[in-house]
């Protein structure tokens, strides 16, 4: 995978920028745009030129707007993967294990998967156009584990509760009240203010760094596990009427009507 179709990856001074580059999609993940991610950050992890990570999405509209339900409804699935999986565990734990600090530079919509994937970065710093918030359960979908355990312990539980519950689109401002994003700067100043971020970490020495972000994952380790059983009920809640009418919906741009499932 020499050559990436889906992301952009470049280096400069130290700081690798990862761009999801599928903006007429919002950004949104293939399985093909999984796997070149995770190779992306693979290549971050063993680069001595790299010290500080960042990830961000093309365009001004959308950091990334999760899975690609247009995708999902054109072949039920994903598409094509290298290893015949969709590999956003893989994805999810790169982002965690990579012995380098990770930023989320949110210039648009972090919305569903994408809004999962900027909650386990590291860092996150936000255009003030940006616009955070979750989908799954209008969609006949969720994300237990990381997306919302250890959302959980970044906002805490009633807040982590009514994003998931109530599908809130929050703000940028909203956002940083919540502690949901650690800065909130003009979108036209966004790279450089992570830029300025990754300048301060590269002073630092990159051994204390790599220990101090695996001991603070220690802590919610977990919800990997509890992630991985509930991706295998999720697998499986796809192939029913319920989650079906979800995407459905969706698709055909209409409220999902899930009366029929609510006693079951």
């Amino acid at each position: 995978m020499t050559e990436f179709t889906d992301i952009t990856y470049e280096v400069d001074n130290g700081l690798a920028w990862i761009t999801i580059n599928r903006p007429e999609r919002y950004n949104a993940f293939r399985a093909q745009t999984v796997d070149e991610l995770v190779m992306a950050f693979k290549r971050a992890w063993a680069s001595s030129d790299v010290g500080v990570i960042a990830l961000t999405g093309a365009g001004d509209k959308a950091f990334c707007a999760g899975g690609d339900q247009k995708q999902r409804m054109e072949t039920g699935d994903y598409g094509p993967s290298a290893s015949g999986l969709f590999e956003v565990e893989a994805l999810h734990r790169v982002i965690r294990d990579a012995p380098k600090p990770v930023v989320a530079a949110v210039n648009g919509l972090a919305i569903g998967g994408g809004h999962v994937l900027h909650v386990l970065c590291d860092l996150t710093i936000a255009a003030d156009t940006a616009q955070f918030g979750q989908n799954g359960p209008r969609v006949g979908s969720f994300d237990a584990g990381l997306g919302s355990g250890y959302l959980a312990r970044v906002v805490g539980e009633k807040r982590a509760r009514e994003i998931w519950f109530m599908l809130r689109r929050l703000s940028a401002q909203e956002a940083l009240e919540w502690g949901l994003v650690n800065k909130v700067v003009p979108a036209a100043d966004l790279k450089a203010e992570v830029r300025a971020w990754a300048d301060q970490m590269l002073d630092f020495s990159p051994t204390a760094l790599k220990v101090l972000k695996q001991s603070m994952n220690t802590d919610t380790e977990h919800f990997v596990s509890i992630g991985t059983m509930a991706y295998s009920t999720l697998a499986m809640f796809g192939e029913t009427p319920e989650a079906q009418e979800g995407i459905n919906a969706f698709n055909e741009k209409r409220k999902p009507d899930f009366t029929p499932y609510r006693g079951k």
